[in-house]
This record gives C-alpha cells, structure tokens and sequence, in this order.
C-alpha cells in the first residue's frame, strides 16, 4: 500500500466519519483534497510504516480532542485490508503498520510500469516554456551557463514526466552592442592588435579569427583588406551604422554563426536538448517589437518623455518607469523582452500558458520590470510568467578555486568541465543543489569512485543491481512467481519504503521546479539498497562454521539474511530489479546514465 493509497484512504474515512455525524461538527466541504492529507514515513521505525496528523488538521474544524478523532481513524484504519495495525500518539498522530505483502506490493507496481512508475498528469493541459542558458553568442558557454544547462534540461524532463507540454528554448542575444564588442574584438585579434577596452579575451577569440579569415578566403574575400573607416554598407547593401567598417560587419556576419554553431554543439555534448532556437534579431526583423509597443501603447502604458518612449511600469508594481526607445531613436535592450514574451504567449505553435525563465544571479534586478510587463499584457505575475534566478558556480581543486581556462581565459567553460570529469558527474553534481543556493563543484571528489561522491554512489547502486542480476541467472533464480509476502526484514522495510515515495517526490519536483529532489531522493534511495545489499542476499551463500555454531535464533537471523530458501530469493530478486527500475528512470530524468557495470 503506497502513500498516495493511504491518503484517499483517510480522505474516504473522513467522509465516513462525517456522513455518520462522528466528527462533531465537521462537514464534507471543509475536508482538504486526499494529496493535502500527509503521510511521512517515520524517523523511527518502531513507530509503524507510515504516520499521518490527519486528526490534528481536522480537530479544530470538528471541535473535538485531536486524540479522540484520531482514534476514530484508527479503528476505521484498523480493519482495512493490508494494514496489520494501527495506533494513536502523542498530541494524535496515527501511526500505521502494513503487513509485508501490502507494503511490498509497490514492488510489483514498479516492475509492472517500468519506466513509467511515477509519471502522472497533473500538469496536463499545459503548455510550459522553459527558457535556459540564453548565453549571448559571443564565447563558450561559462560554468554559471553550464548549471543551467544541467537544471533546466533536468527540469524539461521532469515537468514532462507530470504531464505538461513543455517548449525548451534557447534564446539567442543576436542584437545590439555585446556583438558590436565581439566584432571589433575579432578584428583587433586578426591584425594582432590589443583587444578594445571592452572587448572580449581568451585564445577563443584568436581561434575564430583564424577561422573567419580560413573561410572568407576559400569564399574569395580578403576579409583583412576590406575597409576599417566607418561607414560602407552591409552584406545587404544597407548603410553601416556609426562606428562600423565593412571589414567589422564581415566578421561580424561571419563568426556570429560560428558561435552559434559551437554553441549547440557544446549542448549536445551536454546531452541538453530544445526545442525552439530563437533569436533575438528575429524580433526586430519580424516587427515584433514595434507590435507589442503599439500592443502597451493601446492599453495606455507608453508615453514620450525628453525625446525617448517609455513604458509605464510602475504601474504595474515596477520601481520605475523604463525606457524602452532612446533619444537617439535605437532601442533599448528591454524593448526585445517585451517582444520576446509577447512572442512565447502568442505564437503559432505552442503558445505558452506559462513562461518560465531561467536567469543567472546578475539579474535579480530585472524581475520587477519582466513582472510589471507581464501585467501590462494583462497576465498573472507568477503564474503566467514564472522567474527563476540561478546562484553561483565554485569550481574547485585541490582545495582552491579553478579559475582558469586555456581557451577563453580567466572563467571555466562547459568543455573545461566535460574534460575535467565527464557529461555524468557534472550535470549530476549541477542539479543536485537548488539553484537558489551557491554551489561548490570539487573536481577530485566528483573524478573519485568512492562512496563520497555522490553520483558514484547512485551509479553504483543501479550497477550493483545488475550484477545481482547476472548473479541470479548464474545460480537459475527467478523471480517471476516471487512471494513478496517473504520481504519481511528491517532491511526489505526500508527500501520498500523508499520505493513507495518516488510517485509523490516525482511530483513534488515538477511543482517546485526542483530537480535537486529529484538527485536527494536516488542517493537515499541507493543508501537504502547499498545498507540492503550488504545484509541479505539474493544468491545463496552457505554459512560459515562460526555461523553455523550460534545458538538457533542467531543462526535463523543469519541463514535468512545470508542463505535464503528460494522464495525468499526470488522475492528478494524482485525487490532488487525494482530498485534498478526507479534508479535508472531518476538518472535519466537528470540526463545521467546507469551503468550495468562499473
């Protein structure tokens, strides 16, 4: 019996209890739905299975004693199917214990639904776009990039398991100044000149120079010859802009799709996918921007002001009102994201219901104007619009920060990091801790194969569990008829247990958008199977002469635990194949494989 089966459970015993008029004065419609009725497993396990202060959330209600109510629950408890007993303590909590049979048979659930044991569709009939990395185009993807690529995928895949429609987009920064700075900067390189005051360093610079002048060579163009003085037109025959040349503009238009290139390849090395590659210029070449300025301006939220357009969001609970075209007629960065999210409600295909962005910790600053604008549009801040704001990376080694890297110079890169320890460890060591929170990244911990690394450890776990499967084969074990009644031990207890709660944790994640449940519960649920493996075992082994010469109780505790009959093997076999199943289906939800052998 899992959880969620004894929460509508002590939901129906309510209704029972209120329809029969012994719950004082309790009524139907003041009862919670079944899910907001908890059910914890107990820190002590003397204290039953699974525990719920159902009868403390409703004495208040019905005006009664806590106890007295929850007395009632127990006796209605008491003579269920499945539940061996039941017991009231303390101020009222009702704590219950389940025969084996009935607690274990999560364990055929599990089996039965493979890698769909969990999955649900609570968040059906929704449409979620769920925007991550976005690095502007102009170097490799740095480590603060890289922990959103390890979060957000995870997250994708996690909503997707709770029935929602989920858009994963990446937004490309292809517009405005920190390209012109890249420009300029790819030019000071190619003639060996310093880079710009504010232009960008590192040998990548230096790479895609080369690279560019490789390619509009072998397409005809002596690129370092063409005019530097501004002015000239583009590849279009549009005039350059103050502060152009042709000679930037070609660089321009040809390392930009560098980038963009290398970009998405480092994310498929990542094993990060999305759905929707978006750029930023599209909105200015579309007229999105100018629709959804005329959109604001309609519901009276623009105004002229010294010259410049403004949008009026402290009307809608921003701090200030914000520019969004300047005096000198260009626009601000804030006119594309006012465009862009009206773009993500809008769109042809798969509009969102709710647009979720993912911002580095640079940002806070930014979520009164994104939420002010949310409302202008007539949305819901929060629900509509959803802002979730990154923390820190630390890389470390030896004891001392990771600073540097060979191609881009003083920061860590997502191909740094792949090379120091691999696709698995670091995705897994990136969404193991909530994003609100700093994370430090030890490249020795996370290269080790030791219990203390904790991506090893639940590796290791689903591993171990094959190898019992080849074991079990060897010896002709199996497990298709097992008794699971048979799983009676403290041992089989717990790791029942910690099956039973993946469906609530799995849901739980998608509400709070926090993929570091997700990797909490597999390293207890391992701790759970490495302490399991190393006390019983599935492959009979015979008993030692010490063993042997115990007195009978020891000797029966040890033969069953070390030289179990055939049934019990069998049960145990299944026990250990349901554990496989939830591991494996948890690596994969945080794009991390689960290797047979290690």
């Amino acid at each position: 019996m899992s959880p969620e089966a004894l929460q509508e459970l002590i939901f129906n015993i309510a209704n029972t209890l209120v329809s029969e008029g012994k719950a004082g004065s309790l009524t139907a419609d003041q009862l919670p739905e079944p899910a907001k009725f908890a059910v914890m497993r107990p820190k002590d396990r003397a204290h039953g299975d699974w525990a719920s202060n159902a009868a403390m959330q409703l004495a208040k209600k019905a005006g009664m004693k806590p106890r007295d109510l929850a007395q009632l629950f127990a006796d209605a408890l008491q003579s269920t199917e499945g539940i061996a007993s039941v017991e009231v303590a303390g101020p009222g909590f009702i704590n219950i214990t389940l025969d084996s049979a009935s607690a274990a048979a999560v364990v055929d659930q599990v089996l039965a639904e493979g890698a769909n044991f969990g999955k649900n569709e609570h968040l059906g009939g929704k449409t979620l776009n769920l925007e991550f990395v976005s690095a502007n185009p102009t170097g490799p993807i740095h480590i603060g990039g890289t922990r959103w690529a390890a979060v957000g995928d995870s997250m994708a895949r996690i909503l997707k398991a709770n029935g929602a429609q989920v858009v994963s987009e990446y937004y490309f920064n292809d517009h405005g100044e920190q390209i012109n700075r890249f420009a300029k900067s790819l030019v000071a390189a190619a003639h060996g000149e310093e880079t710009p005051a504010d232009g960008y360093k590192g040998a990548y610079i230096d790479e895609i120079a080369r690279r560019v002048i490789v390619e509009a060579d072998a397409d005809g163009v002596d690129i370092l010859n063409l005019p530097r003085v501004d002015g000239g037109v583009d590849a279009d025959g549009k005039p350059l802009g103050e502060g152009d040349s042709e000679q930037r503009e070609e660089f321009r238009k040809r390392a930009v799709p560098m980038m963009f290139a290398e970009i998405r390849e480092s994310m498929k090395e990542f094993r990060v996918h999305f759905d929707v590659w978006f750029h930023e210029n599209s909105l200015y070449e579309d007229g999105e921007v100018e629709k959804a300025i005329a959109d604001l301006r309609a519901a009276g939220d623009i105004y002229e002001k010294d010259g410049a357009t403004w949008f009026a969001s402290t009307k809608h609970g921003d701090d200030k009102d914000r520019v969004i075209i300047k005096s000198d007629g260009t626009y601000a960065y804030f006119a594309a994201d006012i465009a862009y999210y009206r773009n993500k409600r809008h769109r042809a295909d798969h509009p969102a219901d709710v647009a979720i962005y993912m911002l580095g910790a640079d940002h806070h600053g930014y979520i009164g104007r994104m939420m002010a604008m949310c409302a202008a549009f007539g949305d819901k801040p929060g629900e509509n619009m959803q802002i979730l704001i990154g923390q820190m990376v630390n890389v470390m080694k030896d004891g001392k920060p990771v600073r540097m890297s060979k191609r881009a110079g003083n920061i860590v890169t997502i191909d740094d990091l792949i090379d120091a320890i691999g696709v698995d460890a670091s995705r897994y060591s990136l969404a193991r801790t909530d994003y609100n929170s700093p994370v430090d990244i030890d490249l020795n911990l996370l290269a080790s194969h030791s219990n203390d690394n904790p991506v090893y450890y639940v590796q290791y776990a689903h591993a171990r569990s094959c190898n019992v499967d080849r074991n079990a084969e060897a010896a002709h074990i199996n497990a298709t008829d097992a008794d699971l009644s048979l799983l009676d031990t403290e041992a089989d207890g717990e790791v029942i247990a910690a099956l039973a709660q993946w469906p609530a944790l799995l849901t739980m994640a998608g509400d709070l958008r926090a993929p570091h449940r997700v990797a909490h519960y597999l390293e207890d649920l391992a701790a759970a199977y490495h302490k399991w493996y190393n006390v019983e075992r599935v492959v009979p082994m015979p008993l030692t002469e010490a063993e042997e010469r115990a007195d009978a109780e020891t000797r029966e505790k040890t033969r069953i635990a070390k030289n179990p009959e055939p049934a019990r093997a069998a049960a145990r076999l299944k026990l250990n194949d349901a554990v496989q199943t939830v591991i494996a289906e948890g690596l994969d939800l945080l794009g991390v494989t689960a290797p047979d052998k290690m």
